[in-house]
């Protein structure tokens, strides 16, 4: 008899954000979920209040299964759970503004880039970014103050700053860093040489102006093979290929240049 495979669902929590996977209860959904639908999960340990995208693929499913303490779908909202959504985007467009204004006003070396209140209302998270570090005390007291909640400061940088608002790239598709990255490898000039491309900084360059994370997919093998990472499936599976720096040299067994 054919094992029952589990039940997993996709969810975004902000418009442009990355798809997060969530187990469905056993006894699933009545009626089923469909895409568009709001869904109240536990993220991080805590309730979080996010959108349905699309249902898993049943190939991703075993790749889930293994995944120690996989995130879970809760329950659809509730009418209080849609009211202290739409009061939470509220509170964090205000708290937007009003951070704005005090930086102007202290005169900090900063950008805000988001604010993010949780669901449970417990604290508000500015996301940011600076040259260097910001001695910000007096605005988080004033921000305190303000909103009478506890206040989280997160300096982040460019790379994070464009998977935060999102965007197209020159390829004309929506950025990797928002879709489906799930963190940053170091990128390099050394990488473009590889693949005999123009070094014009304006063309390596992505929205955030830092090289473009897609220069490390298409390094050469070390048969000297181009294309070798996700653009090739014949090839070796790390993100840069067997060549470069990927430390692979070969021997993952999956690429035959060992």
């Amino acid at each position: 008899m054919a094992e029952t495979l589990p039940a997993f669902v996709s969810v975004k929590f902000d418009r442009v954000g990355r798809t997060h996977h969530f187990l469905l209860p056993e006894a699933g959904f009545d009626p089923p979920l469909e895409a568009g639908e709001d869904l109240v999960v536990t993220h991080g340990g805590q309730p979080a209040y996010g959108q349905v995208v699309r249902s898993i693929h049943p190939a991703e499913r075993d790749r889930q299964r293994s995944v120690p303490n996989i995130q879970r779908a809760v329950r659809r909202p509730s009418t209080d759970d849609v009211t202290r959504r739409l009061k939470q985007e509220h509170r964090q467009r205000a708290a937007h503004q009003v951070g704005a204004l005090k930086i102007n006003e202290i005169g900090l070396p900063m950008k805000l880039v988001r604010v993010e209140e949780t669901f449970d209302e417990s604290r508000l998270v500015f996301s940011f970014t600076a040259d260097a570090r910001v001695d910000y005390r007096q605005l988080v007291r004033e921000l305190a103050a303000e909103f009478r909640c506890r206040i989280e400061m997160r300096q982040i940088g460019p790379r994070d700053e464009a998977r935060i608002l999102g965007g197209y790239g020159s390829c004309g598709r929506p950025l990797c860093c928002t879709t489906w990255l799930q963190g940053f490898e170091p990128i390099s000039i050394k990488m473009a040489k590889l693949q005999n491309l123009s070094l014009n900084p304006s063309r390596l360059s992505g929205l955030c102006g830092r090289l473009k994370c897609c220069l490390r997919y298409e390094l050469p093998n070390a048969s000297g093979e181009q294309f070798a990472g996700c653009a090739n499936e014949g090839s070796c599976g790390r993100a840069g290929g067997c060549g470069g720096d990927s430390g692979c040299g070969g021997s993952c067994g999956s690429c035959g240049a060992g």
